[in-house]
C-alpha cells in the first residue's frame, strides 16, 4: 500500500483496505457518486461526502509529492543535495513547509545580498557567522576584502555587504521560520484599525484584535474585504522583543568578536525580511483556512437547498417583483410548462393595484393556480403585501418567498435563451422562480452554484476551488435523487455521474428524434456513451413506465439478476414490484436472514439492503420523506414584531456565527449560535440546516439597521398558547 493511502487511512480514521480500494476505484475513472452508491462492499459504506473528502486530500498529497520531486531535482541540479536535506524534503508534510526548505535554493531576484556576493563578500560573511574568533578586530578582518574593481571601497562597505548576506541567509533558514510561525500562532494577534473616519459595515473592525490561533474565518474574510475596500488597515502583531529573540537565539553564539555583528544582522533579518514575509504567509494561511471554511459552509447550505421537497403537481405562478419596469408573471403547469405570461404594475411608481388584481385573479382562476412563488429581490415586500391581500379572496391559494439569487443570471444566459427563445429576459426569470418552487433541484442546476445566495463572501473565494466544491455538491444531490431519462433537461443530465455536457445534449437529441427511451440499455445507442459512461450513469437514471420496472429504481443494471434472484428467494416477482406489492420484502429478508439472502442473490449485504429499499418503493424520491415546504397566506412587517412574539420560519442561511431565518417579514432574522439550542454546539450546522422549519421567539427589532434578533432556544422553553 502506497504511503499516501496509509496516511489517508490514519487521517480519516478508516480501514486502510477500504481507503486503498477507494484510491484504486478513483484511479480507474469511477465517479464519486458511483463509488458511494454501487461499490459499498469495497469501502465499508462510506458516504459520498467522505469519499469526496478523501479524493480531495489524495489530490493534495499527490501534488505535494510531485512538488517534492521537483524540489529535489532543482537542488540536486545545483549539486547541493545532502542526505540531511533529502530527509527534510521527504518529511515536509505541507506545501508551505516544503517551500520553506527550498527557499535558500530558489533563484532570487537581484537583492542586496546577491550584489554583495557578486563583490566576493560571501567568504567574509561565512567567517563572521561561524563566530569562532575570540580576539581581533572586525574592521581589520574586513579590510582584506576591499576591492575597488568589484565596488568594495572600504572595510565598512565590506562589513555592510557581509551583513546583507547574513540577513538573507538567516531569513531563508527553514527552522527559524518554522519556530517563528509557531510563536505567532500561539502568541500573535490579527489586528485591524480604521483607515478612514467614514462609517461603514466594517465599524466592528475599526479597533479589533483577535489571537491568530483563534481567528474566526468570517472575521478574517470580513477584515480582508474591509482592507481591500480601503476601510481597514490590517496586519499581524507580536511582541517584537519576543519574536526577534527567537531569531537571535538561533544564530548568535556569545563570546566571539563577531557575535554582536551577527546579532545585528539577525535583528535586521527579522525586521526587514523575515517578519514581513512570515506575516504575509500567515495572513495567506488564515485566508486559505477561512476560504475553505466558507466553501464548506456554502456546500453545507447548498445541499439542503437543492434537496428541498418539490411542490408537486401544482399549477404555479412565478412572480418576479420590480418597481418601474413592472412585476413579471409566468404561470406554469405541474410539469413546468409555461401556460401564460404577463406584466403587472402594482408597485410604485405606477401603483396600478386594481388592474393588477383583476389580471392576476383571472389568470389564477383560468389555470387553477394554487401556489405563487414570489422572488425575494427588489420590490418583494410591496409585492408580498399585495399578493397576501389578493389571495384572501381566493381560497386554496398560498404563496412562498423564493430566493431569486441567480435567476437573472439564468435569464440572460445562453441556456435561458435556448429554453425560452420566445420570451424576453425578465419573463424567463419569472418562469425560473415558479419552477424553483416546483422542483428546486431541477431548476437550480441550471445556475452557477456561486450565484445561489447561501454562502458568505463567495466572491472572495478562489473561483476554481469554490466551483469544484459546489459542483461536487450538485452532483451528489442530483445522483441522490436520480433523473428521469425522458424528461430531464440537458442541465440536469450533465450532473449525472459519468455524463458530460455533450453526452447530456446527445441524450435529449436522441429522444427528440426517436421518442422516449424504453429502457436504460438503449442509452448505449447514444453517441458519446460507451460502456464506462453507461456503467457510471445508468443507476442514477430513471425510466418511469418503461418495459422493466427495475429501470425506474436505483438498482444498477449490473444487479438486475441479483434483484430477480432476491425476489424469487422471497416468493415475489417483478410483477409484484410493479403493482406495489413488495412492501413486505424487508421483513421477509430479515426473517430469512440477510447473510443467507445476500449469498443467494450473489451480492454483499450493503448492496442487498439498497436493492430491498429500491424494490419496495420504485420511483422513490428521497426528498418526499422531508418536511413539506411551508407556504404562506398572510404577511407581516417589521413594525408588527415585538420582543417575546413566537414566530415560525424557515432557515435560509447557516453561517459560522448563527443562522438566518425567514419569519415572513421580508427581512431575515438572526439566531446567534448561543440562541440555537440549550446545549453547547461547536458550530450552528450541528443544530440547523437550510430549509428547516423552526419556531423562534423575537428577542429584539432594529428597523433602522434592519436587524431582527431571534432565539430558537427560548422558543422551545416558551409554553405554546
Amino acid at each position: 500500500m502506497e504511503k499516501n493511502t496509509a496516511l489517508l487511512a490514519r487521517e480519516f480514521g478508516q480501514n486502510p483496505v477500504y481507503v486503498e480500494n477507494i484510491v484504486k476505484l478513483l484511479d480507474d475513472g469511477n465517479t464519486v457518486p458511483f463509488i458511494a452508491r454501487y461499490r459499498k462492499e469495497m469501502h465499508g459504506t462510506m458516504d459520498d461526502q467522505l469519499i469526496r473528502a478523501i479524493a480531495d486530500r489524495l489530490e493534495y498529497l499527490r501534488n505535494l509529492d510531485k512538488r517534492r520531486e521537483e524540489v529535489l531535482a532543482a537542488i540536486e541540479g545545483q549539486d547541493k543535495l545532502t542526505d540531511e536535506l533529502r530527509e527534510a524534503v521527504a518529511a515536509a508534510a505541507t506545501l508551505a513547509a516544503l517551500e520553506d526548505i527550498y527557499r535558500p535554493y530558489k533563484q532570487k531576484r537581484r537583492t542586496r545580498a546577491t550584489i554583495a556576493r557578486e563583490k566576493g563578500l560571501e567568504p567574509l560573511a561565512e567567517l563572521l557567522f561561524a563566530q569562532e574568533m575570540k580576539s581581533g578586530d572586525l574592521t581589520a578582518l574586513a579590510a582584506e576584502y576591499i576591492n575597488e574593481e568589484k565596488g568594495v571601497a572600504s572595510a565598512e562597505e565590506a562589513l555592510a555587504g557581509a551583513a546583507d548576506i547574513l540577513a538573507e541567509d538567516i531569513s531563508d533558514d527553514a527552522e527559524i521560520r518554522r519556530v517563528l510561525k509557531d510563536l505567532i500562532l500561539k502568541k500573535g494577534s490579527l489586528v485591524s484599525k480604521a483607515a478612514t473616519e467614514e462609517d461603514s459595515v466594517y465599524r466592528l473592525y475599526y479597533d479589533f484584535s483577535e489571537p491568530v490561533g483563534k481567528a474566526q474565518s468570517h472575521r478574517v474574510l470580513a477584515i480582508n474585504r474591509g482592507e481591500k475596500e480601503n476601510f481597514l488597515k490590517a496586519g499581524i502583531e507580536i511582541d517584537p522583543a519576543l519574536a526577534s529573540a527567537v531569531v537571535r537565539n538561533h544564530c548568535v553564539r556569545p563570546g566571539s568578536i563577531s557575535s554582536d555583528f551577527v546579532a545585528a544582522a539577525a535583528e535586521d533579518a527579522y525586521r526587514r525580511l523575515i517578519f514581513p514575509s512570515v506575516e504575509r504567509e500567515i495572513r495567506a494561511a488564515l485566508t486559505d483556512m477561512a476560504s475553505e471554511q466558507a466553501i464548506r459552509m456554502f456546500a453545507l447550505n447548498l445541499r439542503p437547498l437543492l434537496m428541498q421537497p418539490p411542490v408537486r403537481n401544482r399549477v404555479t405562478m412565478g412572480f418576479d417583483p420590480a418597481y418601474r419596469t413592472g412585476c413579471k408573471i409566468a404561470v406554469v403547469d405541474g410539469t413546468g410548462k409555461v401556460l401564460e405570461t404577463s406584466v403587472v404594475y402594482p408597485t410604485p411608481p405606477h401603483n396600478e393595484k386594481e388592474k393588477a388584481r383583476l389580471i392576476l385573479t383571472n389568470m389564477i382562476k383560468k389555470h387553477g393556480v394554487t401556489a405563487i412563488a414570489v422572488g425575494n429581490g427588489t420590490a418583494s415586500k410591496e409585492s408580498e403585501i399585495f399578493l397576501a391581500e389578493l389571495i384572501r379572496e381566493l381560497p386554496g391559494v398560498a404563496y412562498m418567498m423564493v430566493n431569486e439569487a441567480g435567476a437573472s443570471v439564468y435569464s440572460a444566459s445562453k441556456l435561458g435563451a435556448e429554453e425560452f427563445p420566445e420570451y424576453d429576459v425578465s419573463l424567463r426569470s419569472a418562469v425560473s422562480i415558479a419552477r424553483r418552487l416546483q422542483d428546486p433541484l431541477a431548476e437550480l442546476v441550471k445556475i452557477d452554484p456561486q450565484a445561489i445566495g447561501v454562502g458568505q463572501y463567495q466572491h472572495d473565494m478562489p473561483p476554481a476551488r469554490l466551483s469544484e466544491a459546489l459542483d461536487g455538491v450538485v452532483e451528489d444531490c442530483v445522483n441522490a435523487v436520480g433523473a428521469d431519462l425522458n424528461t430531464a433537461s440537458p442541465s440536469l443530465l450533465a450532473k449525472v455521474a459519468g455524463l458530460s455536457a455533450a453526452a447530456a445534449k446527445n441524450i435529449v437529441a436522441y429522444r427528440e428524434e426517436n421518442g422516449p427511451f424504453p429502457d436504460r440499455r438503449t442509452l448505449l445507442k447514444v453517441p458519446k456513451i460507451g460502456p464506462k459512461a453507461f456503467e457510471q450513469c445508468a443507476g442514477f437514471l430513471r425510466v418511469p413506465g418503461g418495459k422493466n420496472i427495475l429501470d425506474n429504481t436505483g438498482v444498477h443494471p449490473e444487479s438486475y439478476a441479483a434483484a430477480e434472484k432476491l425476489l424469487a428467494f422471497c416468493g415475489c416477482s417483478l410483477v409484484d414490484v410493479s403493482a406495489g406489492g413488495a412492501e413486505s420484502l424487508r421483513s421477509r429478508v430479515t426473517l430469512a436472514g440477510e447473510e443467507k439472502a445476500s449469498a443467494y442473490a450473489g451480492v454483499g449485504v450493503p448492496t442487498l439492503r439498497d436493492i430491498v429499499d429500491d424494490l419496495m418503493k420504485p420511483g422513490r424520491d428521497p426528498r418526499d420523506e422531508l418536511p413539506p415546504t411551508m407556504l404562506r397566506t398572510d404577511v407581516m412587517s417589521m413594525d408588527d414584531l415585538k420582543p417575546g412574539m413566537l414566530m415560525r420560519g424557515t432557515v435560509r442561511n447557516v453561517v459560522d456565527f448563527g443562522a438566518f431565518v425567514d419569519i415572513g417579514v421580508h427581512q431575515d432574522g438572526l439566531v446567534h449560535v448561543s440562541e440555537l439550542c440549550d446545549h453547547f454546539v461547536k458550530h450552528p450546522s450541528e443544530a440547523v440546516k437550510v430549509g428547516d422549519v423552526v419556531d423562534t421567539v423575537v428577542l429584539g427589532v432594529d428597523p433602522q439597521k434592519k436587524r431582527i434578533s431571534l432565539s430558537i432556544r427560548q422558543a422551545k422553553q416558551t409554553p405554546k398558547a
